[in-house]
């Protein structure tokens, strides 16, 4: 009967591997099915050419991905921030 007891939780562990190789497979079959169609619709798009053709056209693209990388730093920065630790004096 202790033999049982001690070879149950090893299974369950050996199933949820087998589990999380399954869920990281399908994770990236979808990633790659999600960016060729990403990919697929901005060719057919192609809407990026006009607006950059124009000079407030440029300006405004460039305004844009400023603001993005911006916005993606400043999360970044929050994230990374360690609230718990003590302030060291200036």
């Amino acid at each position: 009967m202790t033999k049982e007891l001690i070879e149950r939780p090893r299974k369950r562990h050996e199933f949820a591997d087998a589990a999380s190789i399954v869920t990281t497979i399908t994770l990236v079959v979808s990633l790659v099915i999600a960016v060729t169609a990403v990919s697929i619709g901005i060719a057919r798009a192609d809407t990026l050419v006009p607006l950059a053709d124009s000079g407030g056209g440029r300006l405004a693209l460039a305004l844009l991905l400023a603001l993005l990388i911006a916005a993606m730093g400043i999360v970044t920065a929050a994230m990374v921030r360690d609230t718990n630790a003590p302030r060291q004096p200036d």
